[in-house]
């Protein structure tokens, strides 16, 4: 890509990033899918080749650029949730019900479906059908902020009281932080699928370090990291080090790469670090306003990056992504959003107890289960996916993935990103009527 059309590029999602979220702050209409639109308008443009990005030739570029958003986007989802995790606690751990039973249950049944239609539908071999299961199962959390916490609560009295008060978006935004740790084992999984000729050379391989043993790794450098970067913020002997007091913001940027790049090297999960870091930074000082501080800058990166992906996506949809969509790679993609999904979140949230009506409303009734289940956006992550896989081993039927996989996003973006608004003001009221 042309370095200074990338100028150029940036400048532009900076822009709409300052501008957007207030020009639509009273319409039902997200700016992912304005930015979208924008992309797949200015790819019909006659653009020289040079500035045009291909998800194929240029799969590197939008792996380490999707890499990077996803990692930030983790970074603000676990300083946003108010809700304390703790493994030490039965309860602790009971409240955050809701988002075992998305992980255990419905995300495994979404890749066995998705990757089943890829399979019997698409006709794809077995590797690039686990491999399409497990690009789109995860809830993305990039895309998905309409339907999230919005940040940290840091104004509270008493730091015991800060919790979620709203079950539909701590539940999708929980999901969204901790459901790369179990996409990645599955985009691992196709990856051995294509390198092995029997199941002896990967199941034993792919259990124990895949699915175990990168995620305890994950966990333990987030938690470690989080722990030692919030202990030096605010209980550091060193005045200058208690970065809590000087409200220098950019720890937070630095706790990202740190978690990341420590997991990454020890051979780790680096998304579940930076999410699990995250939240340890979090669970130190709940009511301190460094939280805020720090997820604002987060936030506003965030924004950023995501304007930047999605106009480079609409772009490449233009310039012919799509080539190799067929009517079965639309039927495929409009049943993974509108029924496997949803049929798959609303089964899973109807397994098990109600979580405990603590606060008053912090539980999911029918129209909550329904908005948990028909909220599955998929998006950025996706893409990271497909380049990462795609790059480290040979895959066959590489155009159809892309395609259908560009085809699902630009569906979850507009239709997700359309009704976001309506259906949680909808939820609002009925939950304020309730009340009264």
């Amino acid at each position: 890509m042309n370095a200074d059309f990338v100028y150029l590029l940036i400048g532009l999602a900076l822009l709409l990033a300052v501008v957007l979220p207030h020009a639509l702050r009273t319409v039902a209409l997200s700016a992912p899918v304005v930015l979208l639109a924008l992309g797949v308008l200015a790819g019909l443009l006659p653009l020289p080749d040079e500035v045009r990005i291909s998800p194929v030739e240029d799969r590197a570029v939008l792996e380490h650029l999707t890499e990077f958003t996803v990692i930030i986007s983790l970074m603000g989802v676990g300083l946003a949730l108010d809700r304390p995790l703790s493994f030490r606690s039965w309860a602790s751990f009971k409240r955050w019900g809701t988002t075992w039973r998305l992980l255990a249950l419905a995300m495994p049944m979404s890749i066995a479906v998705a990757a089943w239609l890829g399979w019997w539908v698409l006709g794809l071999a077995p590797a690039s059908a686990i491999l399409f299961g497990a690009a789109l199962a995860p809830t993305d959390p990039v895309l998905a902020s309409d339907v999230q916490v919005e940040g940290p609560t840091t104004d509270a009295e008493d730091a015991t009281e800060i919790d979620e008060r709203d079950e539909v978006r701590f539940a999708l935004t929980s999901e969204a932080g901790l459901n790369d740790a179990l996409a990645f084992p599955f985009v691992h999984l196709a990856m051995l699928v294509v390198a092995a000729t029997t199941l002896g050379e990967w199941g034993v391989k792919w259990v124990f370090m895949d699915l175990v043993e990168m995620t305890v790794v994950g966990v333990g450098v987030g938690a470690v990291v989080g722990w030692a970067l919030a202990k030096a913020a605010f209980r550091s002997s060193r005045p200058s080090i208690r970065t809590a007091e000087t409200g220098e913001p950019l720890l937070a940027l630095a706790a990202v790469l740190l978690s990341y790049g420590a997991a990454e090297v020890v051979h780790g999960y680096g998304f579940l670090a930076v999410f699990v870091c995250a939240m340890t930074l979090r669970s130190m000082e709940r009511s301190a306003d460094y939280h805020a501080l720090m997820h604002e800058v987060i936030e506003r990166l965030e924004r950023l990056l995501t304007l930047v992906v999605l106009l480079v996506l609409g772009v490449a949809i233009s310039d012919g992504l799509l080539e190799s969509l067929s009517w079965r790679g639309v039927t495929v993609g409009l049943l993974l959003i509108l029924v496997v999904r949803p049929v798959t979140a609303w089964v899973a949230l109807r397994v098990g107890p109600k979580p405990v009506d603590r606060v008053g409303d912090d539980h999911l009734g029918p129209r909550e289960r329904l908005a948990t289940a028909f909220f599955g956006i998929r998006g950025i992550g996706s893409i990271y996916y497909l380049a990462y896989a795609t790059g480290r081993e040979d895959f066959s039927d590489v155009d159809t993935l892309w395609s259908t996989t560009a085809f699902v996003i630009a569906v979850s973006v507009v239709l997700h990103g359309v009704t976001a608004t309506p259906v949680m003001r909808w939820l609002d009221r009925h939950r304020e009527a309730a009340a009264r």
